[in-house]
């Protein structure tokens, strides 16, 4: 299969050398933490997580992700989440660490004014599930027509978030995503259908990132730690993981043995990994801020009406990291 003609180096919109190129690497959906009485935004301990993510070695954040409960937040919280989250970065000497911002809404017109309200706030890239209010009428042609309209009005580049769970069940298939590559401001996708083969089909295609290469620019991104390995051994550019949250280090340690060749030791690392992320999956977003909570000292609760973890299920998502937490303190 011949690569299609992409996006250069992670986009054309906005001016390519003002903007942090995405490296291969590890990726975190960063999540959003609130004053545990009132629910207010607690920007200190924003921060403070993005800081300790970048200093773990993670090569880029997402800020209004699904795990960072956009769904819950006001259209200005989400710029003060963007804004805080660049700000610890910079401020802590992480300026080649990109923030990736999720910009999602049901319309052309509006998801535009949230590319716009991304880059005015610090981020450099977007983040884009299909519109799925109205199931019925995402045909492809609509699909189509969605992404790269967004993709032409947005100052910033785009990255496809395939994500059936979220959508209604909308799974794009490999041959739609890579004639979206053709368009100069689309740049990469997030494979949260957890199909490394359609993953590979679409690196192989726009000749994507990979540790040995920077090819095209674009980037194939797997959507869960659990498949850290296999998204390499597909050729895939990086992770963009909630558990990364939990686990940087060793998703980081995961990338980068087998980047120097060392695939025994990755897998190896990577069936604990896949051990315990699943923990963190089951727990969702409460199981998360619990052990973020347990393992770091801050972490909190969500937005109700998500709601808090009992005790035995907090000890129970506890216990079952402690494997692999004792391997994270150790790196």
């Amino acid at each position: 299969m011949s690569s299609v003609d992409t996006n250069g180096v992670n986009g054309a919109a906005g001016g390519l050398q003002s903007r942090t190129p995405l490296r291969h690497g590890i990726y975190a959906p960063t999540m959003t933490f609130f004053d545990p009485d009132t629910e207010d935004l607690d920007i200190p301990t924003i921060k403070k997580h993005a800081v300790r993510l970048a200093e773990a070695g993670l090569v880029g954040l997402v800020t209004m992700g699904s795990n960072g409960e956009a769904v819950h937040l006001t259209r200005e919280e989400k710029k003060i989440v963007t804004r805080a989250t660049r700000e610890a970065l910079d401020e802590a000497g992480f300026q080649n660490v990109p923030v990736i911002v999720g910009t999602s809404e049901q319309s052309i017109r509006g998801t535009i004014e949230l590319c716009k309200e991304a880059a005015a706030s610090g981020g450099e890239y977007s983040l884009l599930v299909p519109p799925s209010y109205y199931r019925y009428a995402m045909t492809e042609d609509a699909l189509y027509e969605y992404f790269t309209s967004v993709a032409s009005g947005s100052p910033i580049p785009i990255i496809l978030y395939n994500y059936p769970g979220a959508v209604a069940g909308i799974d794009m298939d490999s041959d739609f995503m890579i004639r979206l590559a053709k368009h100069p401001n689309i740049v990469g996708t997030k494979f949260t259908c957890g199909n490394t083969g359609k993953l590979t089909r679409v690196a192989l295609a726009t000749n994507a990132v990979t540790p040995a290469s920077n090819g095209s620019g674009w980037m194939a991104f797997g959507g869960m730690a659990d498949f850290t390995a296999q998204t390499l051994v597909s050729g895939g550019s990086g992770i963009i993981a909630g558990g990364a949250n939990v686990l940087p280090k060793t998703c980081v340690k995961v990338w980068n043995l087998w980047s120097e060749g060392k695939l025994q030791e990755a897998m190896e690392l990577q069936k604990k990994l896949s051990k315990g992320d699943w923990v963190l999956t089951k727990a969702a977003i409460p199981g998360t801020k619990a052990a973020i909570e347990a393992y770091n000292g801050y972490g909190g609760h969500p937005r109700r009406p998500l709601q808090r973890l009992s005790e035995e299920k907090r000890k129970q998502v506890v216990d079952g990291i402690e494997e692999m937490m004792k391997i994270e303190k150790s790196l």
